[in-house]
């Protein structure tokens, strides 16, 4: 099993701009498709985005591209979410997840084993 936590995480003004964090324990980090998915009040959990192993090849939610950006850094076994122009519909739970399994990107979540406790982004206008 593999614990994920988040941070970055907090209240930003709309248009404005918030860079998440997950850091991955163990030494396979290299080795798992990394996603982001959230969690709105209300709402399921709905996929964000996705990279691959290598940091190669990436996917998004039609709601988030040209926004959102994620990358990561295996040397120190994290995974980012750079958000901007936020609005005020991204207010969510976000969540990380590994998928230890998998060979290609997937948007569906039950293609990912492990998940973070989550971190609450706000968004205000």
């Amino acid at each position: 099993q593999v614990q994920l936590i988040e941070s970055g995480g907090g209240l930003v003004q709309a248009g404005g701009s918030l860079r998440l964090s997950c850091a991955a324990s163990g030494r396979a980090f290299g080795s798992y498709i990394m996603g982001w998915f959230r969690q709105g009040p209300g709402k399921e959990r709905e996929f964000v985005a996705t990279i691959s192993r290598s940091g190669s090849s990436t996917d998004y939610a039609d709601s988030v591209k040209g926004r959102f950006t994620i990358s990561r850094d295996n040397a120190k076994n994290t995974v980012y979410l750079q958000m901007n122009s936020l609005r005020l519909e991204d207010t969510a739970v976000y969540y990380c997840a590994a998928s230890r399994y998998s060979s290609r990107l997937s948007r569906d979540r039950v293609r990912y084993d492990d998940w973070g406790q989550g971190t609450q982004v706000t968004v205000s206008s």
